[in-house]
């Protein structure tokens, strides 16, 4: 029978959230799992809120996670990683981009934005992995590689082989973006959940913190 995973992907508009759930998606169908995946755009193109949840199981009846349900939550910027924090289940990883996106209330000065999110998220949430994501994809030679450095580092918590996700990379990445997005991927992989230096990566950027 094959565990049900239940993942929470978050992020801003044009952090290339999408790509990220498609690549997801296709792993576990290659690997025989039911798919339920629901997308949610805020303001999208405006930089507002961008919500994925993929469901994967032997059967997957919803495409809704509930509150405190997911197994990981990948979040592509802090504070959204912070708002969906009580959608973690006890036990549960959240992966975390070491980048702050300034919403627009913070922007008109309406509101302030949390200081040192990522050190709260860790007081809560054991093994929280937190990753200088566009530092490597940087590194790698294209930021907006960011997005696959955080999927290498989910790749590392799955139970799918890693040649899996780079055959579906293949198939939602342009040719001309691959090798780039292979090696943002790769680096991701390598810093695993523990946040070592494993000696892969594109330069002196690739790590955690």
């Amino acid at each position: 029978m094959l565990k049900p995973v239940d993942v929470l992907l978050v992020g801003v508009g044009g952090q290339g959230t999408i790509l990220a759930s498609r690549i997801l998606a296709h792993v576990g169908q290659a690997a025989g799992y039911d798919i339920k995946v629901s997308e949610i755009h805020g303001m999208a193109q405006r930089g507002g809120s961008v919500v994925t949840q993929v469901r994967m199981g032997e059967k997957v009846f919803s495409p809704l996670i509930e509150e405190g349900g997911a197994d990981v939550i990948l979040a592509f910027e802090k504070l959204e990683g912070l708002r969906w924090l009580g959608y973690l289940k006890p036990g549960g990883t959240i992966i975390v981009n070491d980048q702050s996106i300034y919403p627009v209330p913070v922007l008109a000065g309406l509101a302030a934005y949390p200081e040192d999110i990522a050190g709260y998220l860790k007081s809560k949430v054991r093994g929280a992995v937190v990753v200088d994501a566009l530092g490597i994809a940087a590194a790698c030679g294209n930021i907006k590689a960011a997005n696959v450095v955080l999927v290498g580092v989910l790749a590392s918590l799955l139970p799918f082989p890693e040649d899996e996700w780079l055959e579906a990379l293949e198939a939602r990445v342009p040719e001309r973006f691959l090798e780039v997005n292979r090696a943002a991927f790769k680096a991701g992989y390598g810093l695993g959940t523990g946040g070592q230096d494993p000696g892969v990566g594109c330069g002196p950027a690739a790590g955690t913190r």
